[in-house]
């Protein structure tokens, strides 16, 4: 059971907040004047939550003894053992990945004694897909832990672990993790951002954004560095919402530089595209890949210039990705003082997608426009990108919209440069080469896709900026060993000639969930049932076997002793 106190009634000061199924308890610290705004803005610290079956009595956290020094809370009741019946499998997994990675060291060294509920609680976040502090009891109830004598924490416990890793301790790891790394290789780093939502407590961080789900909460940005050559992601950063990815890219080669990546080129899509960014890397000496944005009639001069003259060339086809390229020569901007080099493709499949999505944009607009006839004074101007307005009565009070004529010359000017699109390099290289080295970026997105999709962040509920980093530096870890999973079995499928359906992330880990210890009569825990050939075939990614799990087996039943 976990601590509780009652609630405390200093009238004015404590305020009740509502997320999802639970409210926490605010306490107002301070209120600060704003000028601009002539009111003051009230200053708020998360002290609890209110316990659900007695609203007069809430669950403390470690900010309540900062604020009430003098309530005593009593000591927490121990928590339920664990199961008689102990998923194993996916556990075991991890942990071979984690100590191949040596994680468990380099985590030991900076977290300390509680380092194995740091990567309990990466475990958790990738098998149960899930990053609720208040569900990890459950999770650790039924699975096997890396944590100190295999204790089970309460979500309490976990929150207060959170709050104490520190921002040192999450710069020890990357600076530790990135001096793993060959240095003096040439790589290229793929780097890409997403943002979270967050949708409780006071995040400094957390501020209108550019959501890029479309959603209207606060955001904090989020971006991995990942090493392509070696697939393994090298370093995150975490920043305000309002800060866009344009900007934020100079302060990430500046860290990439102080990590001793030198000897690197960067993997960047358009939404990275600027003058100053790309001049920066000019003056660093990175190379650089990226898709071209934000030189419309640069790219289209090019594309009108080489017209007709590789689209149809099976000498221009590269086959992997379909599509048919070139390699041409010009200068980015007016004050180049070389030639970059513009690597043209053209996709009929990318021609067949933008005609069709032309000619929907024309009919919305057509229908949308068509039910104002004799009504609309006003227009929406994006309705008249391909329509010239014909009103009745023009320039008069009762002007209203009549008919309509397609602007032929914008569709046709459109439809011109449908399926092609344009990578430029720092480095003279194929449009084979070019197209290769920018489509393994695909790994990066994957990484989001794993993030948001496949363990659930793409949401922070949490009530501190404390909370919110270091539940961040866990989803990275948790990312770090995730990706090695996929990785693992991408290769192992690779060997197989089939290619069988449980062989991605989640389709392993539901089957790895299902190998089970179960606890004796004398106390001891052994197999449930031998493994399976899929078990098997999963379990030789990770260069284990049935033997490896029975000795697995073996090695947590006598830690359990007497637990």
């Amino acid at each position: 059971m976990k601590q509780t106190v009652e609630i405390p009634k200093d009238t004015g000061k404590i305020t009740l907040k509502k997320q999802g199924d639970c409210t926490y308890v605010e306490y107002t610290y301070d209120r600060v004047y704003k000028v601009d705004k002539k009111y003051n803005i009230p200053k708020r610290k998360t002290i609890g939550k209110v316990c659900p079956d007695n609203p007069a009595r809430m669950h403390p956290n470690k900010n309540f003894s900062v604020f009430f020094p003098d309530t005593e809370i009593p000591e927490e009741e121990h928590e339920p053992k664990r199961s008689g019946c102990l998923r194993m499998g996916s556990f075991a997994v991890i942990k071979r990945v984690t100590e191949g990675l040596q994680l468990d060291k380099m985590l030991e060294k900076i977290i300390g004694k509680k380092s194995g509920l740091f990567l309990d609680l990466a475990a958790y976040t990738i098998v149960s897909e899930d990053n609720s502090a208040q569900h990890y009891p459950d999770y650790a109830y039924n699975h096997p832990l890396m944590t100190e004598g295999m204790q089970v924490y309460s979500d309490s416990t976990v929150g207060d672990f959170l709050k104490g890793i520190s921002v040192d301790q999450r710069i020890q790891f990357i600076n530790a993790w990135n001096e793993k790394r060959d240095h003096s290789e040439k790589i290229y780093i793929s780097y890409d951002s997403t943002n979270k939502d967050v949708q409780a407590g006071d995040i400094e961080e957390a501020e209108p954004g550019h959501a890029k789900d479309g959603k209207n909460f606060p955001v904090i940005n989020y971006s991995i560095a990942y090493d392509r050559t070696n697939r393994i992601p090298l370093f995150y950063e975490d920043y305000p919402g309002s800060v866009v990815d344009v900007t934020q890219l100079q302060c990430m080669l500046e860290k990439a530089k102080s990590l001793g990546y030198t000897n690197c080129g960067f993997i960047l899509d358009r939404g990275y595209f600027s003058k100053g960014n790309i001049h920066y890397m000019d003056r660093n000496g990175y190379e650089f890949i990226m898709m071209v944005k934000g030189r419309k009639s640069l790219v289209r001069q090019i594309i009108d210039k080489n017209r007709k003259t590789f689209e149809d060339k099976w000498e221009n086809h590269i086959r992997p990705f379909n599509v048919y390229g070139i390699t041409v020569e010009d200068k980015l901007f007016d004050d180049d003082t070389g030639n970059r080099y513009f690597h043209l493709y053209f996709s009929s499949a990318k021609y067949a997608q933008e005609l069709s999505e032309i000619e929907h944009r024309i009919e919305k607009a057509r229908i949308a426009l068509e039910k104002t006839f004799g009504k609309a004074k006003d227009i929406d101007p994006d309705y008249l990108r391909y329509f010239s307005p014909v009103y009745d009565n023009e320039g008069q009070e009762d002007q209203v919209l009549s008919g309509l004529e397609e602007r032929a010359d914008v569709i046709n000017d459109e439809l011109k440069y449908c399926g092609y699109f344009c990578i430029v390099t720092s480095k003279e290289m194929s449009a084979k080469d070019a197209i290769t080295i920018y489509k393994s970026r695909d790994a990066s997105e994957k990484l989001f896709r794993m993030d948001k999709s496949f363990m659930d962040n793409a949401t922070l509920g949490v009530q501190s900026s404390e909370d919110a980093e270091a539940k961040i530096f866990i989803e990275f870890v948790a990312l770090v060993i995730r990706n090695k999973i996929y990785t693992s079995l991408l290769d192992e499928v690779g060997k197989i000639e089939t290619r069988p359906n449980y062989m991605n992330v989640t389709a392993a880990i539901s089957e790895l969930e299902k190998i089970e210890i179960i606890r004796m009569g004398n106390g001891c825990y052994s197999l449930d049932h031998d493994v399976t050939k899929t078990e098997k075939t999963i379990l030789k990614a990770f260069g284990m076997d049935a033997a490896s799990i029975q000795r697995e087996a073996s090695r947590i039943s006598k830690a359990l002793e007497g637990n």
